[in-house]
């Protein structure tokens, strides 16, 4: 694969150290805006300043039903609910040029939270219920983007799966601005194989059965169905023994190769690995120790073995 220009990903602005929060402040996230911003283009959304609303300005919570909550301002009542939805329903249209590979939300926000947001009843009693106004607009209207939010990208998996999957799918993007081939598409497929297998071994096996099939179907629908369900595929999540049977796979690339102890070696660090005792990062780096100095072609091209800059220090805690 080609080198990857740089992603575009949507971002709540007070996430990039905009001050733009309802009390003139931010939420500058550092790994966002110093090591993943190196590598991804950001496009910033402010719901609320675009919207109109001032800086300061008083702060606001959901009312009412969870599944269709009013946006209401906190000490005066004021009801901004279809005046957010309006310019909710343009942004999202605006958005569609950008040819955004992820979003990242402000957590908590009762316009930009993607979950477990809270819902105010008629008692004043707030329940985890609700979804923010811009976040419901933009998953509605984008069902194939992935989204994550600040206060979800601390866990270690969920972030590894995120940008994994904004990094993917910008290859995908950039492989779809091209002529639209089947000899291209396999070329994507192939590289994948291991980092698809990773996350669900029965997409890949539908992906595949398209691919072979690929000239039954005209270009933009067989590219339209792929893309589809490398979506899907992406947002199963990786677990230790997926990856385990991946590194295996890997393994059997050497078996003429490798010497007894440099097998035992690897059995006995994917071992610790599926034991939770050491990260994935370890027999990944010797496993591609093995892919140099064996020179083994075909894992050169694997895009499981270096699917995002090294720098954003994934899959050093998973």
């Amino acid at each position: 694969m080609e080198e990857q220009r740089p992603v575009r990903i949507g971002i709540s602005s007070c996430l990039l150290g905009e001050q733009v929060r309802y009390d003139g402040g931010h939420k500058l996230d550092r790994f966002l805006v110093d090591t993943l911003g190196r590598y991804v283009d950001y496009v910033p959304v402010c719901p609320e300043v675009e919207c109109g609303l001032g800086i300061p300005r008083e702060s606001m919570h959901l009312e009412g039903d969870p599944e269709n909550p009013r946006l209401v301002t906190t000490r005066t009542g004021v009801d901004l609910t279809d005046r957010m939805k309006r310019w909710a329903s343009n942004r999202v249209k605006e958005l569609e040029s950008e040819d955004l590979s992820g979003f990242i939300f402000k957590s908590r926000s009762p316009s930009s939270g993607m979950e477990r947001i809270n819902v105010f009843n008629e008692k004043g009693q707030p329940v985890k219920r609700g979804v923010g106004i811009f976040a419901r607009a933009f998953m509605d209207h984008f069902p194939n983007v992935p989204v994550e939010e600040d206060g979800r990208l601390n866990d270690p998996g969920l972030r590894e799966n995120f940008i994994e999957a904004i990094f993917t799918l910008g290859r995908w993007r950039d492989l779809c601005r091209e002529k639209k081939t089947v000899g291209s598409l396999v070329r994507f497929h192939t590289a994948h194989k291991l980092l698809l297998l990773s996350h669900s071994r029965k997409h890949y096996t539908e992906m595949g059965r398209l691919v072979a099939g690929g000239k039954k179907l005209s270009p933009s629908g067989l590219y339209t169905e792929y893309g589809d369900l490398l979506v899907q595929a992406l947002k199963v999540k990786g677990t230790s023994k997926k990856n385990s049977d991946v590194l295996m796979h890997a393994m059997g690339y050497f078996k003429k190769v490798l010497t007894s102890r440099e097998k035992e070696e690897l059995l006995e660090y994917l071992k610790m690995y599926n034991s939770g005792q050491i990260p994935l990062v370890v027999p990944l780096t010797i496993i591609r120790h093995y892919i140099m100095k064996y020179d083994q072609p075909y894992l050169k091209e694997q895009l499981y073995f270096h699917p995002h800059p090294l720098e954003v220090m994934l899959r050093n805690h998973v």
